[in-house]
């Protein structure tokens, strides 16, 4: 195990990671060792061969574990032996010419803005403690995109009323400083007098009823539970606010580059999936306002 917790605390303290992600990593690289134990009767991490990753794969697939779950589980292999090989433990990694596994692309539905402002609207009418930060929520998950961990990580200090502005801290703790439009500034002015007078020694921005800290759990929930109200989509989700916010933006004509560094992206290829919807809107708008495209009707 000397190997792995080697590569995790390089992941948490030279990459950067989360602890969410390293135990992710951990797991991932636990569950492969367990299965070289039971089914080779243990191997050198260092001198595994793509044939036991290969039999590894094809168990998963019988297990029923989704292509995309067993690509996750490569991809941490495969870092953990860039490691090694960063390190100098190893010459070629096992996984130099493997192939990701096939996934079909999921098309995630963004709400609409019809929904959206039915959900403000209800959280509007209920102006106590609960109800203003649950609002807060909604009004900062559409208004900004910031991940659900990012907001249950907003500090008190994160908000820069004077400069309209809110410091997310995102992945590999890169922070990013994302502005606020006046309707969300107001409903923060709101919640935090409400918050005020709840004993908390909390520095967290959202709290709990209780004054503790809350939780990604209790996100979902507030999201899910308010949506369900309005939509008959599948998928109600913090997740799916964020998709909105970038994909109604590009709809308004924002600049890519700029949705990138607003989610806090580190490459375009990642914001260019929520491209799908933007584009499917510009086809409508041109196929009804084009003179040739009614020419056959």
């Amino acid at each position: 195990m000397m190997l792995i917790d080697s590569f995790l605390e390089y992941l948490l303290f030279e990459k950067k990671y989360s602890k969410h992600t390293v135990i992710a990593y951990k797991n991932d690289l636990r569950t492969f060792k367990e299965y070289l134990e039971i089914t080779y009767g243990g191997a050198d991490l260092i001198e595994v061969n793509y044939a036991q990753i290969r039999s590894w794969i094809v168990s998963l697939v019988d297990g029923g574990v989704s292509n995309n779950s067993i690509n996750r589980k490569i991809s941490s292999l495969k870092s953990f032996y860039k490691f090694l090989q960063k390190t100098s433990q190893l010459t070629v990694s096992p996984l130099l010419k493997h192939k990701a596994l096939k996934v079909a692309k999921k098309v995630q539905v963004p709400f609409t803005m019809k929904e959206i402002n039915e959900v403000i609207e209800v959280l509007s009418a209920e102006d106590d403690f609960k109800g203003l930060r649950n609002r807060l929520i909604v009004e900062l998950f559409y208004s900004t995109g910031i991940r659900r961990i990012e907001l249950v990580d907003l500090d008190l200090r994160s908000v820069d009323v004077t400069a309209k502005t809110i410091k997310v801290v995102g992945k590999r703790n890169k922070e990013r400083v994302v502005p606020l439009i006046p309707s969300v500034l107001g409903t923060i002015d709101k919640y935090l007098a409400e918050r005020a007078k709840i004993p908390s020694q909390e520095r967290r921005l959202f709290i709990g009823e209780k004054g503790n800290k809350i939780n990604e759990t209790l996100v979902y929930r507030v999201i899910n539970q308010y949506f369900s109200n309005v939509s008959s989509k599948v998928k109600k989700s913090p997740h799916i606010l964020r998709h909105s916010f970038a994909t109604h933006l590009l709809n308004e004509g924002a600049d890519l580059n700029s949705v990138k560094e607003l989610l806090g992206h580190a490459s375009l290829a990642s914001t260019q999936v929520y491209t799908h919807n933007s584009l499917e809107s510009i086809k409508k708008m041109y196929n009804q306002a084009h003179p040739r495209s009614h020419k056959n009707k």
